[in-house]
């Protein structure tokens, strides 16, 4: 009876380690179980980042080719200004070219013209300050006269030697004498040399001609001044 009794506590003894071992191993499974979950949760999770990552990656990529694209573009657009305004200087340059060389041959032509009149003339430059230029026309005939005998120049207004001069100065200038002021007819340094000094009624021109006397025919144009002004002039 005693016997039996000691043996009883080690049964609960033994029955008492077992759970523990048991609970022991239990505890180790879940910690284990847990772990994985956590393992293969953080797998997931930081995966899924990388997956996130490539797909804003691909959205980034077209757009740097894009704006590589749009900095092409600006290089070839620069490029193409440049080509035009090359080609705009160089239409502009041979559209002054050819308008010189027509403005020459037109100035030429009517060089032409004007010696098949059975003349030439010439124009010079003047250094006189209030002249721009001096014309001598060799086609210049005299005009005529009504006059006979000894020639004497006349000064007096409407006189008929004073009309002839007229006369030679509007043969000469192309101004007709409704269209004419005249300002001043003078001695041209000799009895047979006179000076007429005329602008147009508009005052647009201006014109000092030098005229000379041949017997028998009148008074004929010698060379002509075209004024800039008339201050001075006479």
């Amino acid at each position: 009876m005693a016997n039996e009794e000691k043996s009883y506590p080690s049964r609960l003894n033994k029955n008492k380690n077992n759970k523990n071992r048991s609970n022991s191993i239990l505890n180790i499974m879940i910690a284990l179980v847990f772990t994985l979950v956590v393992i293969i949760g953080a797998t997931l999770l930081f995966g899924g980042g990388d997956d996130s990552a490539d797909p804003e990656s691909a959205e980034t990529a077209p757009e740097t080719e894009s704006q590589t694209s749009g900095d092409d573009d600006t290089q070839v657009t620069a490029e193409e200004n440049d080509l035009e305004a090359e080609e705009k200087a160089e239409e502009e340059a041979k559209a002054e070219e050819e308008a010189a060389k027509k403005e020459a041959e037109e100035k030429e032509k009517e060089e032409e013209e004007e010696e098949t009149k059975g003349g030439t003339i010439t124009r010079e430059e003047s250094n006189d300050p209030i002249v721009s230029e001096t014309i001598v026309n060799t086609s210049w005939e005299p005009v005529g006269t009504s006059q006979s005998g000894d020639h004497v120049s006349s000064y007096q207004q409407n006189s008929v030697d004073w009309n002839e001069k007229i006369e030679a100065v509007t043969y000469a200038t192309g101004l007709s004498q409704n269209d004419m002021y005249v300002m001043m007819v003078q001695n041209g340094g000799g009895p047979q040399k006179s000076i007429a000094t005329v602008q147009s009624k508009d005052q647009s021109e201006k014109y000092r001609v030098y005229l000379e006397w041949v017997d028998g025919e009148g008074w004929k144009p010698e060379k002509m001044d075209v004024l800039k002004t008339l201050d001075g002039a006479y």
